[in-house]
């Protein structure tokens, strides 16, 4: 993996160092100009991708930004709550394609239980970073476990799971599109690590599984993954189709 680990202060080297033997990679005690790296400073744990063109930097903060707005107006989240139903139960939720953790922040605020699995091992370290800096604050983070790998085979061990939520990869954005940032910094990150195995791959192995109930989140004009969908819910540009 063309990544290292940049040192920029030893007052975070442990930290650092943990980081870069779960990725097995290189320290570094320069500024890397032509390798992507992964750095702490005093806001936690940052990715940097550089490529020939440009270069872009992922730092997750869970108070703050569009996520932090997010949290404050969860009452504003009619789509997500519609997708669950009318139900005064707690649910068991499984996230098989974490990425940022967006999503499964909404459903654990909203008081459910949240198993979210990511194969990255690189957004696995910035998603737990920051769920560690956050958890004073969001006390609703104990009910969440994270868990990196493949979703599927972990999947097969959890217990009990009511909802399985699934957020697979949209399509390619150009860079000057509104939501293009993360999107393709992600794919970026994916890319990297050699992970391929992204859309329709995670989507079939859960379908050929036993489920109470999946909520595939797609592009507004996306085709159908499956025709026997029990119900959609549509937004703007999003949609979820729920199978049951």
């Amino acid at each position: 993996m063309n990544l290292v680990a940049y040192l920029q202060d030893n007052k975070y080297k442990h930290e650092l160092e943990e980081a870069a033997n779960y990725l097995n990679i290189e320290i570094v005690s320069e500024q890397p100009t032509k390798n992507s790296f992964i750095s702490y400073d005093k806001n936690g744990l940052y990715f940097i991708y550089i490529s020939s063109s440009y270069s872009k930097k992922l730092h997750i903060d869970f108070l703050s930004g569009s996520m932090g707005w997010r949290l404050k107006r969860t009452d504003h989240e009619k789509l997500l709550k519609k997708t669950l139903g009318k139900t005064k139960d707690i649910l068991n939720i499984f996230d098989g394609t974490a990425g940022l953790l967006s999503d499964s922040l909404i459903f654990l605020s909203l008081g459910h239980n949240v198993v979210a699995c990511e194969q990255s091992k690189i957004l696995f370290l910035l998603v737990k970073d920051a769920c560690n800096r956050a958890k004073t604050n969001l006390p609703f983070l104990a009910n969440l476990k994270l868990k990196q790998g493949n979703s599927h085979e972990v999947y097969i061990y959890e217990k009990d799971i009511d909802v399985i939520y699934l957020d697979p990869m949209y399509p390619k954005i150009k860079r000057n599109t509104l939501r293009s940032g993360n999107i393709n910094l992600i794919r970026s990150i994916l890319e990297l690590e050699e992970i391929k195995d992204l859309e329709e791959g995670i989507v079939k192995k859960f379908f050929e599984t036993d489920y109470k109930k999946i909520i595939l989140k797609r592009p507004i004009k996306a085709q159908k993954f499956c025709s026997n969908i029990n119900y959609q819910v549509k937004g703007k540009s999003t949609r979820f189709d729920i199978y049951i």
